[in-house]
This record gives structure tokens, sequence and C-alpha cells, in this order.
């Protein structure tokens, strides 16, 4: 194929000629053509002519780059991606190919794509899940939770230093302390080391049932999903009505094949306690003590409780 150097060199217009030739003398001038020569000798001006379009295209990448406005409103032919310059000898000449590579906000784009595909959410506010995590924010938003934190934080470090265990985490406190948050932030974290992720609003999860109970094709997905994912959070439990075939047939059918195999956690308003008496209790059957205690059991062996601790951050700015 032609290259731009020869085709333009071809034509008679003394405008493309003059332009030609000013592309070639500010290609010369340029610090990374220059830093290319110093390399390769071999690279002489007729070398430059023969590969203009390649050298003029990698030479404005890189001023690009250099100037980033963001990957969104990135400049480049091939959004998100950078000239590269393969150069190789070949019987005393050079030969210049040039490559798009993927520069380092199309990488960590692609990374966090690849995360987000790995979590699933039901429920639950997707901008809220999308919005990233700030490791410095979380510990210094509100010191109070810190301790809470700091659990959190390891729970995570030894999940990638020792992969997953069958316990999880409990995470209780006041409203607006910060728990969907910080369950969120681990299941981000544990996504980018491969593990799946699915975390469930328990108000709205439970209201659907009871809608969902005549499309058994769906509701048995959903709840497959939930049994076999990696990481399974249970987000606001205890704030659900609940009825009888909501809690045992279906939150006890999916606690009873994740113990002792996969991690469940739990935010709640609720302390362990509190959350049995609230499981013993639906709107059709009354108080049925039995019934929460053996959901209980599915529960409270499989976590380990961490108290947060904080103000309201709800509404503020």
């Amino acid at each position: 194929m032609e290259s731009l150097g020869e085709l333009l060199e071809s034509m008679k217009s003394p405008a493309l000629r003059r332009r030609t030739e000013q592309i070639t003398e500010d290609l010369l001038k340029n610090p990374l053509i220059q830093a290319l020569r110093s390399e390769f000798p071999e690279i002489d001006d007729r070398v430059i002519r023969l590969n203009l379009s390649k050298l003029y295209q990698y030479a404005g990448d890189q001023a690009h780059c250099q100037s980033c406005p963001g990957l969104n409103r990135c400049p480049n032919d091939f959004q998100g991606h950078i000239s590269k310059l393969d150069i190789q000898r070949v019987n005393g000449t050079v030969e210049i190919y040039e490559r798009k590579a993927p520069c380092s906000l199309q990488i960590a784009k692609t990374s966090e794509d690849q995360i987000k595909k790995r979590i699933r959410s039901f429920y639950v506010d997707e901008h809220a899940l999308n919005e990233g995590y700030n490791n410095m924010e979380i510990m210094a938003k509100d010191r109070l939770r810190a301790p809470a934190v700091h659990q959190v934080f390891k729970y995570i470090r030894d999940t990638k230093e020792n992969g997953l265990s069958p316990r999880g985490l409990y995470l209780t406190g006041s409203f607006g302390t910060g728990k969907t948050y910080l369950m969120g932030y681990l299941m981000h974290e544990l996504a980018k080391v491969g593990h799946s992720g699915v975390i469930v609003y328990m108000p709205d999860f439970v209201e659907d049932l009871k809608t969902m109970m005549q499309d058994g094709q769906k509701l048995k997905e959903m709840v497959e999903t939930m049994k076999h994912c990696d990481l399974l959070i249970f987000d606001d439990i205890g704030a659900e009505n609940l009825n009888p075939w909501v809690r045992d047939h279906v939150l006890g059918s999916i606690l009873n094949f994740r113990m002792n195999r996969l991690p469940t956690f739990y935010t709640s308003n609720y302390p362990l306690d509190g959350l049995e008496q609230h499981l013993s209790f639906t709107s059709k059957d009354g108080e049925e003590a039995h019934k929460g205690q053996r959901l209980m059991n599915r529960i409270a062996p499989f976590v380990d409780v961490v108290h947060l601790f904080g103000e309201n951050q709800r509404g503020k700015f």
C-alpha cells in the first residue's frame, strides 16, 4: 500500500507539496522523532517521507496524551488508544510498523467493566454501586466507624490471600452509617480478583417475590443465582415484611445451600437477637419462634458480627 508520503509526493498540487514539506519539517524538529533517529540512525529523511503518515499519527497521539482531556473526550482517532511504533532492522534498512495500544485510562476502564460483569444487584441503586470507592474516604469520613472498616478491610485481605471462606459478615448499625456502601466496597474489591457477587435489597426483593410466585422460571433463576454466586449480600435484612413462604422456602432454601459452602453477608439495623425476633413473626401466621430460630441457625453460626458506629451520612454533602 502506498504511503502518505509517496502519495503526496506524486501529486503536482503546490499546496499539497508545501503541506507535505511542512509536516516533514515539523516532524524533524519533534523531540520524539529526534529520539527515534538517535536510536535508529538509519531513519533518514527518505525513511521519514516514506513513513510520514505513521510518524505523524504517532507524534499526534503522543501529544494528545500529554494533555489528556479524559477518556470520554479522547481526540485520538481510536479513542482510548495510542499509536506505538515497532522498528525493525532489515538488511541494513529500517522498517517502521504502527500499532494501536490501549492507554492507561482505557486499561483501567476495561478492568472496571470486567469487574462490573461479575457483580449483579437486585433492587439496589446501580448508581450507588457504580460511583466508585475511595479507601481514604472510607477511613476518614467518620472516625467512629474505623473499627468496623478495619474488620471489613481485614476480611478482604484474608480472602485475597487465602481464598473464600464459608464465613461471611453481619454488619449491624444505625441508619445511614454506610453499611451498604461498605458491603458494596467489599464485593467490588473481591470482584477484582475474580469472585462473582450478588447484592439484594431485601424490602423490595421480598415484595417482588410475592408477585413472582406465578413466574416459576424467573424465580428459579434468581434463587439459583443467589445460591451459587461467590458472595451474596442481603442488604437491609429485617426491614422487609415477611410471609411464611418467603422465609421458609426462599430464604431457607438459599441459606441452607450456602451454609458451610459459600459466604453470605448481611446489613441490618437489628442486632442478631433482634433479627431472630423479626424472622419469628410473619404477617400471615403471627409469631412462630421455632421458624425464626431455624432460619437464624443458618445465619448466626456462619458470620462474624461487625458493629458499625457513626453519624447518619444521608443528606450530607
